[in-house]
C-alpha cells in the first residue's frame, strides 16, 4: 500500500511512484502512434468523409464517465469493507487477549495465556496468508506448538481450525474451573465475531465484480479512445495526438484503478497493507500480555505491504 506524504501541487504533476501511469504507458504510446497516423492521413479522411462529429463523443463520454464512476465506487466499497473487517479483527483480538488476562486471574495460567495469545496472532497471520494465497508455514511454526503447526500443513482453511483451537482453550479453562458459564459466553461472543470477519473477507476475495461487466466496460473504454482521433482530427490538426492521449489517460487510468482496488487483499501498490496490519496486531497483543514487541519489518516512508 502506498504511504506517502502529499507534496506541493506542482511536484504532484510529475509524481511517478504510486501512480498507475507506468503500467499504462505502452497503451498510451500505442494510442499516440495511432493518432499520429490518423493526422498524417487527414486529407484522405476528409476527402472520403471518414471523420466523426465531435458532438457524438461529448455525449458518449459523459455516459462512459458515469459508468466508470460507478465501477470505481463499487471497487472502493470492496476496499473499504476489507479495511473495516481488518479493523474489527484488531479490536476483537484485543478484546479476547484482554479477557484472557483480566478474567482469568491465575498465576498457573500465565503460560497458557501466552499460548492463547499466540493462537490469536497465528489466526491473524493465517487469515492474511489465506487471502493472499501465500505460504503460512513459517509464521505458524514460529507461533504454534510443533505438533499443531504440522497438523495445519494440509489444512485449507487454517484460520477456522485455529479458531476451533481457541474454542477448545476456553472450554478447557471452563473445565478447570478458571471461568464460569457467563465468562465463557463472553469469550464465545468474540470468537463468533472472528468467524464473521473470516467469512466477510472470504466473501470479498471469492466474489469478484462480474467478468462480463468488466469486459464490457474495458472494450467500451478502448474503442472510445481509439475512435477519438477521427472526431478531432479536422479541428485540432497536429495537436490531436496529445489531446487524445490526455483524454485517454483519464478514462484508462480510472479503469486501471478500479481493477486494482477490486481485490483489496492483493499485493499491488494500492491494496491493503496486510503484512503491516498483521505485525501491528501481533505487537499490540504482545504488549497486552506484557511481552516485548517486535520492530515493524514492513514500515517504510513510501510503501508498506
Amino acid at each position: 500500500m502506498i504511504i506517502k506524504k502529499k507534496t506541493n501541487w506542482f511536484k504532484m504533476l510529475f509524481e511517478w511512484n504510486g501512480s498507475v501511469l507506468p503500467q499504462l504507458l505502452p497503451r498510451l504510446l500505442l494510442l499516440l502512434l495511432f493518432s499520429l497516423a490518423v493526422v498524417c492521413f487527414k486529407p484522405f479522411l476528409l476527402e472520403h468523409n471518414l471523420h466523426i462529429n465531435p458532438a457524438a463523443f461529448t455525449l458518449f463520454g459523459i455516459t462512459l464517465a458515469i459508468f466508470l464512476g460507478f465501477r470505481n465506487n463499487v471497487s472502493y466499497d470492496r476496499f473499504w469493507e476489507g479495511r473495516k473487517l481488518w479493523g474489527a479483527l484488531l479490536n476483537d483480538t484485543r478484546s479476547l487477549a484482554r479477557q484472557s488476562i483480566s478474567l482469568i486471574n491465575d498465576k498457573e495460567y500465565e503460560t497458557k495465556r501466552d499460548e492463547f495469545t499466540n493462537l490469536l496472532i497465528a489466526f491473524v497471520y493465517s487469515l492474511k496468508h489465506q487471502l493472499r494465497h501465500t505460504d503460512s508455514e513459517e509464521d505458524l511454526k514460529r507461533l504454534l506448538e510443533n505438533e499443531f503447526a504440522e497438523s495445519l500443513k494440509e489444512v485449507r482453511y487454517k484460520p477456522i481450525i485455529i479458531l476451533r483451537e481457541l474454542g477448545n482453550w476456553i472450554k478447557k479453562a471452563k473445565a478447570d474451573g478458571k471461568i464460569d458459564s457467563v465468562t465463557q459466553l463472553a469469550f464465545e461472543e468474540n470468537l463468533n465475531k472472528l468467524s464473521d470477519i473470516v467469512g466477510g473477507c472470504e466473501r470479498i476475495a471469492s466474489t469478484p465484480i462480474p467478468y462480463t461487466y468488466s469486459v464490457l466496460l474495458h472494450r467500451t473504454v478502448y474503442i472510445y479512445c481509439f475512435m477519438l482521433p477521427f472526431g478531432f482530427v479536422e479541428t485540432l490538426g497536429w495537436i490531436t495526438p496529445f489531446i487524445i492521449v490526455f483524454i485517454a489517460y483519464t478514462f484508462v487510468a480510472l479503469e486501471a484503478i478500479a481493477d486494482e482496488l477490486e481485490d483489496p487483499f492483493g499485493k499491488q501498490p494500492n491494496d491493503l497493507a496486510l503484512d503491516t496490519m498483521a505485525e501491528m496486531i501481533e505487537n499490540t497483543l504482545l504488549e497486552l500480555n506484557d511481552k516485548k514487541i517486535n520492530p515493524l519489518k514492513t514500515n517504510s516512508d513510501y510503501y508498506i505491504t
